[in-house]
């Protein structure tokens, strides 16, 4: 069994797979002082909860923005899981990835990019773009050589969030809980709610249409595929995305690990 780790910024995501079909699979905070050994005590049990024998897991790969919690994962899979096949993998520029990092310093993009390139690639064979919601909001362009050419960052749903209620003395701080009527909010929280929810998905379709240009410019626009905790919430209100897959990464992460390892698992 392969156990996948994608370590963000708010929240880690992991899964256990097992002869290609995820098992199980968590989504917990994030929380950067956490240690190996308190690592080790919180999945066990969750090991435990669905009859998982952390014995029987014989490959680990980590994808982390987190270089402290990459740190503490890689020790948590060298000390407790101790049927693996190979040393645990952290995913770097270094690894093989069925295509080129065709950027100026490829050692600065994000690992969960790769990962997602990764698997929309496998699924698609064709120009596209990753959308990610998740602490910010990246999306992220493949060619058709294949090659991971770039893309663009902005700040998230949450921090936008955030970023009204810290920096203004009325407005409140609040979660999309609800979606609104009309565009035209008839109060605060109503304005504010269209505001984020028109806003990101207007955000979606102009970014798609601008980087389709650069990518596809023989083609309508590119395919797009989004990810990440916000990505069903925003696309009612969007008109490009084709796909939502919430485990984009732990798929992407799958597949690089067998890419770079010596036994599947």
């Amino acid at each position: 069994m392969l156990f996948a780790v994608d370590v963000g910024n708010s929240h880690t995501v992991s899964g256990i797979y097992k002869d290609g079909q995820l098992v199980g699979n968590w989504r917990l905070q994030s929380r950067q002082d956490r240690t190996a050994d308190e690592l080790a005590i919180r999945y066990h049990g969750l090991f435990q909860m669905v009859g998982i024998n952390p014995e029987l897991i014989t490959g680990f790969i980590v994808a982390s923005v987190v270089p402290t919690l990459e740190t503490s994962w890689l020790h948590f899979a060298r000390s407790y899981l101790t049927k693996l096949k190979q040393s645990p993998l952290a995913v770097n520029h270094t690894l093989k990835f069925g295509m080129n990092i065709a950027t100026e310093n490829p050692a600065e993009v994000g690992a969960d990019r790769i990962v997602n390139a990764v698997a929309a690639w496998e699924r698609f064979h064709s120009p596209l773009i990753v959308i990610d919601f998740g602490t910010a909001i990246t999306f992220d362009c493949v060619n058709n050589e294949p090659a991971y050419v770039g893309g663009t960052i902005h700040p998230g749903i949450g921090i936008s969030l955030d970023a009204l209620a810290t920096r203004t003395a009325k407005l409140p701080r609040l979660d999309i809980d609800v979606t609104p009527d009309h565009p035209i909010g008839t109060t605060t929280v109503k304005a504010i709610h269209s505001g984020m929810l028109y806003g990101f998905g207007g955000l979606v379709d102009r970014m798609v249409q601008v980087l389709s240009r650069q990518l596809t410019p023989d083609q309508e626009r590119a395919r797009t595929i989004a990810t990440g905790g916000m990505a069903e919430l925003i696309k009612p209100y969007s008109q490009t995305i084709d796909e939502i897959d919430t485990e984009l990464t732990l798929t992407g992460l799958q597949i690089i690990y067998r890419m770079n390892s010596k036994a599947h698992d």
